[in-house]
């Protein structure tokens, strides 16, 4: 091995420590059985078991997967129709202006996305009465509208390296575009559909700037009941939560694996 694929290697090898030690020690912590964070007192998993008996955790929690789950369902079908335009409609009246729309909510900072949405959601509530109380319904579609953007440019990124000569060849034997669209271009990009939706609800369950804006009474989710704790110290049963969370995520992102394989390894036989 020479000088360079040594130092490479190397840097490989301190870049995934630092990304996987951190996460790696909270689920070790999970298991302390001392209430001080940093003090090592045993094993045990008390905390798992206070942690599932605290009800306001728990609400919480139900409330961001549910959140989660509707904002990557709706955000990964308007993010791929409006991929499907950007793909496959080229050139069409109002194009830079409304790729400038899906583009604007991964560039905007969070704070100015979640100020201006909540100032929507009061002028709606003054001039039609909707909604009358901000909560779970503001959260989702304020998701719902910065998610969207980046499940749109994976579907594009994916249908710009996808041969059209397939999606012709169904219209010339007669095939209707919603037929085609159906049939012949959504199986192609099932991957990037799958892999937009694990993101949208990633970054839903993950965010608390925006939802700190829109959020109302009742209506508080997970990090931001993790953050309002986290400013008072951080509490053992945190890690537990981390922990339970970082099991979640790899399943998910597991299930996504062996679906995307298993769709490759049928095209291989076909």
């Amino acid at each position: 091995m020479n000088q360079r694929s040594t130092f490479i290697f190397t840097m490989l090898c301190f870049g995934f420590a630092f990304l996987y030690i951190p996460i790696v020690l909270v689920i070790i912590y999970s298991f302390n059985d001392s209430k001080l964070v940093t003090v090592w007192g045993g094993w045990s998993i008390r905390w798992y078991m206070e942690l599932f008996s605290n009800e306001n955790i728990l609400n919480a929690a139900l409330l961001s997967f549910r959140i989660a789950a509707i904002t990557a369902t709706a955000a990964t079908i308007f993010g791929t129709m409006a991929g499907l335009i950007l793909a496959r409609l080229r050139e069409f009246r109002g194009r830079m202006l409304f790729t400038g729309m899906i583009a604007s909510p991964l560039v905007m900072p969070e704070v100015i996305t979640g100020l201006s949405l909540l100032l929507l959601f009061v002028s709606l509530q003054n001039f039609i009465g909707w909604p009358s109380q901000r909560g779970m319904n503001t959260i989702t579609i304020a998701h719902i509208t910065f998610s969207m953007a980046y499940v749109a440019v994976i579907i594009q990124s994916r249908l710009t390296e996808v041969n059209e000569s397939l999606e012709e060849a169904a219209m010339d034997l007669g095939a209707k575009p919603a037929r085609v669209i159906w049939d012949i271009t959504l199986p192609i990009i099932l991957p990037a559909m799958i892999s937009g939706w694990l993101l949208a609800f990633t970054l839903s369950l993950d965010d608390l700037v925006i939802s700190s804006f829109v959020s109302g009474p009742g209506a508080t989710t997970l990090p931001m009941l993790i953050f309002s704790k986290v400013r008072l110290g951080v509490s053992p049963d945190i890690n537990a939560l981390a922990t339970i969370l970082i099991l979640m995520v790899t399943v998910g992102v597991c299930i996504a694996a062996w679906i995307i394989n298993r769709q490759k390894e049928s095209k291989a036989i076909s």
